[in-house]
């Protein structure tokens, strides 16, 4: 996420992705020379002094410096760019000329470029690396970033000159693009209190200063209770995990000067382990240690911090004149209220409910038991295997990690027309050994677009789970450029170059993160202002990209048997087409009972101190089946508490859904998943636009209508009734 798109709301930092595009509206072409000259003008003439600071150097128009990155250089250089920043801004708004969209807008988008590097590398170091020197970079930075927006915001002058030039954008004939650029910057700003006294701006800096020191504290503590382990001494511990799962369990208690085998604290660890581990005690221990991360009531214990956090964002709410902190994140949003959201997950919720009680009764004729939260994988598997023939263990053989990625790369070049190849080995660094890194091209005329850094395996300090990150993205107001992203995953590496086989769903879910990257990299932004997509379109165009994993050109090409090179057997294709909606209430259950809770604590008139109680009571309120536990519980719930970008939004994932099974429907109905017409268009107005318009209007120039909740219902097996 371009951090220019943060210059307001100070406690929202992220290095995480968040989905951006641009140019249906101002096209793709640069800013007028006058303007950028005017815009230019405004600024002072300052020679960054932090080595961090500089302009990226060497190919590809420039890349990050990784090699010669410290911890204390990162400080360094953010402590500096702050003050080059508060420069800049103090030109704009002190700026004796009349406002105008040149040498107020446009000055804004140019300002704090120098900042812009240093955050870049320093969301990447603390969510990849995590040592102690950068914990503590990060808990000192994250508060002084904080702060440095909210100077930005609560700047008076800035603010009126932001203000007159909304309400000239007719008369000064602005584009529609420029007026929507003005008008959303202004809103921003009232949104995050601009337009507060000077007591109530006090008050609100102190607030988001002490989010921002919450936050930190929640990732880093999240991260060290994920840093842990179960040791497994025995082979019969290991009972019925596939040999690739027992070779990297082996593989991470030898990194850990273990004897045996180590099941690390992760998901990509934990839920192989609860899917075919044999020892029902075993999987008990494994599940208690995953589900309480962050619930022990030691120092890495995470309740007291959240009961701060939803302290501080309804105080924070009531302040800007809002019923609650839902109600103010969802302002900006496609849902627009928390009644809708919630509208939308109860829709799904009842019959997902309903398919749980189902899934329950088939798990208890096999085990002859009650099925208890770590049971609930184990014996859904079983049920799979008698109900389709179908064995987890059957698949991974096909699903080798680098013919995965290069599955992924075929769909992004048969849809999008881009291709990918390793750059020059030494070429280009990355911030570990383990990266690789791949140029992309425009295969219709061999122009490059950016790069592509892969960063797939777990290591101590990095946080669980997958995402993307952007280090730079080309905005046409500039002239364009290259784009630079990331995709980041927590896959166990195996020893002495076997082969790395995933699950099904691992391989959906590098899909996913690659669908965030093939936003990025379709990229046509004239302004970063209009960069960042609505919270609940966000996850929209990653989702639609897991659907292209069991396409027939793909398991045909690429999802081929790691030994005998033979394609996946159509038998076995129709076996998981068949099996396409098995389980659906689990997991449905499990992520929407995340969701519910989220905007249930979020939307409390009175934030509730005793988290784990409010948590039961919630879930007991919605019905939680005893069987299933949440995907996030809120003790770990980093989308919640690393900061606010997902808060009161888990329910994105599902809003999103929507959009992508009708997208999905679209391209079926067609005949052809690979169809260009459909996919030249996806790429011209829904990835390439970012918010240089309004989504739902896109969305209906797209698909000539609104989306289908009906499409969602049927992807998953339920009711459309």
């Amino acid at each position: 996420m371009q951090r220019r798109q943060l210059l307001v709301g100070g406690a929202s930092l992220m290095a995480l992705s968040g989905c951006a595009t641009a140019g249906a509206m101002g096209g793709t072409g640069t800013a007028s020379a006058d303007e950028l000259a005017i815009a230019k003008a405004v600024l002072p003439v300052q020679t960054p002094r932090a080595e961090l600071l500089q302009p990226w150097t060497g190919p590809y128009e420039g890349v990050p410096p990784w090699p010669s990155v410290t911890a204390d250089k990162l400080r360094a250089a953010i402590l500096e760019g702050i003050e080059l920043q508060r420069a800049e801004i103090a030109a704009i708004a002190n700026n004796p000329e009349p406002p105008t969209f040149a040498n107020t807008m446009v000055a804004m988008q140019l300002a704090g470029q120098p900042l812009d590097r240093a955050v870049s590398i320093f969301g990447v170091m603390t969510s990849n690396i995590g040592s102690d020197d950068y914990n503590a970079v990060d808990t000192e930075v994250s508060p002084l970033l904080s702060a440095a927006g909210d100077e930005t915001t609560f700047n008076e002058p800035l603010f009126q000159r932001i203000r007159a030039v909304a309400v000239s954008a007719r008369a000064a004939g602005l584009s529609p693009e420029q007026t929507r650029l003005t008008e959303r910057s202004r809103d921003a700003f009232i949104r995050n209190g601009a337009a507060l006294d000077a007591a109530g701006k006090a008050e609100l800096g102190r607030i988001n200063t002490a989010l921002a020191n919450a936050f930190t504290s929640f990732g880093q503590k999240v991260v060290a209770d994920e840093n842990t382990w179960t040791v497994i001494p025995n082979e019969a511990g290991v009972a019925g995990l596939p040999d690739s799962n027992k070779a990297a369990a082996a593989a991470a208690a030898r990194s850990r000067n273990l004897q045996g085998w180590a099941i690390v604290n992760t998901r990509s660890s934990v839920d192989p382990f609860l899917t075919f581990a044999d020892d029902r005690n075993l999987r008990e221990q494994v599940w208690r240690k995953f589900v309480g991360r962050g619930d022990n009531g030691d120092r890495n214990d995470t309740n007291a911090i959240i009961a701060e956090i939803v302290r501080l964002r309804a105080h924070r709410a009531r302040l800007l004149g809002y019923a609650n902190h839902a109600e103010w994140r969802m302002q900006d949003t496609m849902a627009r209220t928390p009644a809708a959201a919630v509208e939308l997950m109860m829709r799904v919720w009842e019959p997902a409910k309903a398919r749980v009680t189902r899934e329950v009764a088939d798990m208890r004729e096999i085990a002859g038991h009650d099925i208890e939260p770590w049971d609930y994988l184990y014996y859904a598997e079983k049920v799979r295997k008698a109900t389709y023939d179908l064995d987890q263990n059957e698949l991974k053989p096909y699903f080798e990690l680098n013919a995965v990625k290069r599955g992924a790369f075929y769909m992004a070049e048969r849809l999008y027309g881009f291709t990918f190849t390793p750059v020059p080995a030494g070429s280009v660094p990355g911030f570990h050994p383990d990266v690789e890194v791949f140029e992309v091209k425009n295969k219709s005329d061999d122009s490059h677009v950016g790069l592509f850094y892969s960063d797939d395996f777990a290591r101590a300090g990095k946080r669980s789970g997958a995402w993307m990150t952007s280090y730079r993205i080309g905005y046409g107001y500039e002239g364009g450029g290259n784009k630079l992203v990331s995709n980041n995953n927590n896959f166990i590496k195996a020893e002495g170059g076997q082969p790395i086989l995933i699950s099904l769903d691992d391989a959906q879910t590098l899909f996913h993160e690659f669908g965030h990257a093939l936003h990025f990299l379709s990229y046509e932004v004239r302004y970063p202002a209009l960069g960042g997509t609505p919270r609940d379109y966000v996850e929209y165009p990653s989702q639609v990209h897991e659907h292209w994993v069991l396409s027939r050109p793909i398991i045909d090409g690429f999802m081929r048997h790691y030994e005998t090179g033979e394609p996946m057997p159509q038998a076995l294709v129709d076996k998981i087409e068949a099996a396409a909606t098995f389980n659906q209430g689990y997991a449905t259950v499990s992520y929407l009972s995340s969701a519910l809770v989220d905007m249930d604590l979020h939307t409390r008139a009175t934030p509730p101190t005793d988290i784990d109680a409010f948590e039961r009571e919630s879930l007991a309120r919605y019905g939680m089946p005893r069987e299933i536990a949440m995907r996030h519980r809120l003790p770990q719930f980093n989308h919640l508490f690393t900061s606010d970008a997902y808060s009161a939004g888990y329910y994105s994932y599902l809003w999103s859904e929507v959009m992508d099974a009708d997208t999905w429907a679209y391209f079926e109905e067609s005949g052809d998943v690979f169809n260009p017409d459909i996919g030249a268009r996806y790429k011209a107005i829904i990835l390439a636009e970012g918010n240089s318009t309004d989504r739902a209007e896109a969305y209906r120039r797209f698909r000539g209508r609104d989306p289908d909740v009906a499409a969602l219902l049927r992807v998953r097996g339920f009711p459309t009734s």
